[in-house]
């Protein structure tokens, strides 16, 4: 997530071309044309050996001759002089290189070069970057690109090239048009925060194929999409599609859980993928999700309704001033119904009173206009007019309006138009739908992500037991534990399991049947046979003595018959649950490649397939986070919602959830665990079978995971000035209603000290964007006292470099004197140094005095600029070159 270098990357005041060329088939020729066609204002200097001149520029013979130092450098001759050039330009202090071509045995040398010299790559085998914002095409491409608001990111040339192919077409602008290459140093996560920093940036694309580090990226995709939509591309849904584009073999559902978590939005193929930048470019940000429509045909409008529902989306339902004021402006015997039809003899007058009429309307919060070639009302003359009731109408900046104009060459003419005046169109209804759909499972998942959890009480574990068990495991080689060797793991973490126990022989098992009670189920215990069924290794509903004998015998008979060398370790006798009206479900964890661990919810009663088994989720899970995974199974027809008089208990599942969750953070030798079948029944969830796989572990186990868990260990009691103990920990998402709390007991001036502004009230996103941090780039502690209440609040946000941290602190206005803010900044300077932080920043105000005299006293650089009225505080935690 390093910024170092980026601005010169893409925001360069001076460009250097190693390999520039003369002959028009040579990349160096094609770099230095894109780059003096393109307009960027800096110097370009070509560097070649070979003429003096190239392209009517003054040429340098070697990078040694340079005037200056190049900000960017891009390396255009053959591969095999990468890293004597690399090297020239290290020695002469240029930081960002491109690198068109390398061979893959050449990456590793690459990566070791840019160390040593401190330089940051793009590529190799990048297409190069477009910024016409700065007049800058240091691409392959000879297509000239727009200014715009949309920044596209790219892990193939090919689909570059056929984006920009695409958008000159449309005139679609770009902020960014970024190719990637292969990533051997600048990398998706580097660009995404740079990017969500960008003022010309107002959404983002991204085409992925492969993720180099997940954690990174979830951290700065987290970020920027708080801010930004960005649209997410991913490829390689199938393991033969991932190895022909080089991937890691990953799960596809582990991507779809890495996006959904970050708050991206994934677009399924290359048609939704130029609806996509469609919309980015144009549509508004949506209010709501009601949608109206009107349409010169009732076959366009079906086929667009149909895509709405399909897609879970609302129509909008028109009011009865609406429909008055329709009825009034349209002929006598048409149906006011949303979508509304027009019919297909439609002039464009009738548009536009019904235009204007769904304008002045507050029924719906977006509105799609359908047309399809008709002689009563001509495309391009309809596009005008509609384009001019749209400016003119005040209420049209609310709403996000879009259109579909069906046909081809009767409709190239108005869907240009639409473009150029910042309207989406689309060439189909569906195609209008899919896009607008888009923007509302974006709002979608941005809210369900921000949303308040509610407290998971009674979710307390008994680690020690756990780690117990596990430890003892593994200490006599056992890695692959059945249920009854799960059995008191999963009890120690508050999951239901049916006691279960051990049979040595049929009399054995009789006796443990007695002591359970009948009816009872006998399994087999063998770990050479996998499949139990394959054997009739299972016998249930046992509801005496005899049944349970010969039930036993009869499984060891045909073991010893089929798998004569097969290890029998008993008989597991169970108690049968009560399985009337009860749902199936399968919870399991498996080890992604990419991703780390991942939890799997699905229906117990069907195979779960390899390419979509189950609704999945990235640990750590809290109660909303889970609820959201159970909703999203159901959604997707991966798991049934129960029946009317036995609906599924969605609030304790996510709690069952939320429990094997801790289990997976907690435990880093648990490497898979399937708990399958889970019985549902009402509010009571019962594991029947269980397995669990483990694996010696070393090291940080959080640095397996793609998110980071909140950090337990950080908790501390510290004892205040009067004696009084209190709690400082991280702060969790479950906090947003004791922070408001707080800052309700927070005195206005003191308030405006630290917002520099005067706030009214804070909303529910302030909060939750307070509240639910990512561990990796923010800390908040908070001060709990012994009734429970937040009475203190310290943060830091570091940068993504990890280099400076800006800080505040705020105490209970009624609480000062107490050495809590003291405290609470000790524990944040510990923990940033820890971090390996530089230097800890803040702006304050001169009227501060208390907050001055605590810096001073912790040792900060006090610095007033009286002309801003403000006060830096600053303070060095480590070298510069730590």
């Amino acid at each position: 997530m390093s910024q170092r270098g980026l601005e010169a990357l893409l925001r360069p005041k001076s460009i250097a071309v190693i390999g520039a060329s003369e002959k028009p088939h040579r990349a160096g020729s094609r770099m230095m044309s894109n780059l003096l066609k393109g307009g960027f204002a800096g110097p370009v200097m070509p560097v070649t050996p070979s003429r003096s001149s190239v392209q009517g520029v003054l040429a340098y013979a070697c990078v040694a001759d340079l005037p200056l130092v190049p900000d960017l450098a891009i390396i255009c001759t053959h591969s095999r002089r990468n890293i004597a050039l690399l090297c020239d330009l290290g020695e002469r202090g240029c930081r960002t290189v491109i690198i068109l071509s390398a061979p893959d045995s050449q990456t590793e040398e690459l990566k070791q070069t840019c160390r040593h010299y401190n330089i940051r790559l793009l590529g190799p085998n990048s297409l190069g970057v477009l910024a016409p914002w700065q007049g800058l095409n240091a691409s392959f491409s000879p297509v000239p690109v727009l200014k715009g608001k949309l920044a596209f990111i790219s892990q193939s040339a090919a689909v570059s090239n056929t984006i920009l192919d695409w958008a000159q077409q449309r005139a679609i602008g770009f902020s960014y048009f970024i190719a990637l290459g292969s990533s051997a140093d600048i990398d998706i996560d580097d660009i995404l925060d740079f990017l969500a920093r960008d003022s010309k940036t107002s959404a983002i694309l991204l085409y992925l194929e492969h993720i180099h580090d997940a954690r990174r990226f979830m951290s700065a995709a987290r970020s920027a999409s708080r801010n930004k939509p960005i649209l997410v591309v991913k490829s390689g849904r199938t393991q033969r599609a991932q190895l022909l584009t080089g991937e890691i073999p990953s799960l596809d559902i582990a991507y779809d859980a890495a996006i959904q978590r970050a708050g991206l939005l994934r677009v399924q193929d290359t048609h939704e993928m130029f609806s996509a930048v469609e919309t980015l470019t144009f549509m508004k940000p949506l209010r709501g999700e009601r949608l109206a429509m009107i349409s010169n045909g009732a076959a366009p409008a079906a086929m667009a309704l149909d895509e709405l529902f399909r897609r879970q989306g609302k129509i909008a339902e028109l009011s009865d001033e609406t429909r008055s004021a329709l009825t009034t402006v349209l002929p006598d015997d048409f149906a006011i119904n949303n979508p509304l039809d027009l019919r297909d003899d439609a002039t464009v007058d009738r548009y536009i009173t019904a235009l204007n009429a769904l304008l002045d309307s507050h029924d719906h919060d977006a509105l799609l206009i359908i047309h399809s070639p008709a002689a009563t009302a001509p495309g391009q003359e309809t596009a005008v007019r509609i384009i001019n009731a749209i400016r003119e109408h005040p209420r049209s900046r609310w709403l996000t309006i879009f259109t579909n104009w069906c046909g081809e060459f009767s409709s190239q003419d108005a869907r240009r138009l639409f473009s150029e005046a910042g309207i989406p169109t689309y060439r189909t209804p569906e195609g209008a739908v899919t896009a607008f759909m888009h923007m509302v499972e974006f709002r979608r998942n941005q809210k369900q992500l921000t949303e308040t959890p509610a407290l998971s009480e009674g979710l307390m574990t008994n680690r020690q037991q756990i780690h117990l068990c596990i430890d003892n495991a593994l200490h006599h080689n056992n890695t692959v534990l059945d249920t009854y060797e799960v059995e008191p793991v999963l009890k120690a973490c508050g999951l239901n399991i049916l006691p279960t126990r051990i049979a040595r022989s049929p009399e054995d098992a009789v006796t443990v049947a007695d002591t359970l009670g009948y009816p009872v189920a006998l399994k087999l215990r063998s770990p050479d046979i996998a499949h139990k069924s394959e054997i009739q290794g299972v016998m249930l509903y046992l509801r005496d003595k005899q049944e349970v004998a010969v039930s036993a015998a009869a499984i060891i008979n045909r073991v010893s018959q089929n798998f004569p060398d097969a290890q029998i370790g008993g008989l597991i006798v169970q108690s049968m649950a009560n399985r009337a009206g009860a749902q199936e479900l399968r919870i399991a964890v498996v080890q992604d490649a990419i991703f780390g661990p991942v939890i799997m919810l699905g229906d117990a009663s069907r195979e779960w397939s390899d390419e979509s088994p189950a609704a999945a989720a990235l640990p750590p899970l809290n109660m909303a986070l889970a609820r959201y995974l159970v909703i999203q199974a159901i959604k997707t027809r991966k798991l049934a919602g129960g029946s009317t008089q036995n609906p599924l208990d969605i609030t304790g599942l996510s709690r069952v959830l939320v429990r094997v969750s801790n289990l997976i953070i907690d435990c880093p030798q648990i490497t898979a665990l399937d708990l399958h079948p889970l019985l549902a029944s009402g509010p009571e969830f019962t594991i029947l079978d269980a397995t669990m796989t483990l694996s010696p572990f070393a090291g940080d186990g959080e640095q397996r995971l793609a998110i980071r868990p909140y950090p337990a260990s950080l908790e501390e009691s510290l004892q205040l000035k009067d004696g009084a103990t209190v709690l400082v920990r991280p702060i969790l998402p479950e906090d947003e209603p004791l922070l408001k709390a707080f800052i309700n007991r927070v005195t206005k001036e003191d308030l405006y000290y630290r917002y520099f502004s005067e706030i009214s009230e804070f909303t529910h996103d302030d909060l939750a964007k307070m509240t639910q941090i990512d561990y990796d780039r923010e800390m908040a502690f908070v001060a709990i006292n012994t009734s429970g209440d937040i009475i203190g609040v310290t943060r830091a946000m570091s940068d993504p470099d990890n280099h400076e941290a800006e800080f505040a602190v705020l105490v209970r206005s009624d609480l000062k004197g107490n050495t809590l803010g003291y405290q609470l900044m000790r524990k944040l300077l510990s923990y940033t140094k820890s971090r390996g932080i530089q230097r800890l920043t803040a702006i304050t105000m001169p009227e501060n005095r208390n907050m001055i005299q605590l810096a001073k006293k912790l040792g900060f650089n006090v610095e007033t600029q009286f002309e801003d009225g403000i006060v830096n505080l600053t303070l060095r935690l480590t070298s510069e070159n730590t």
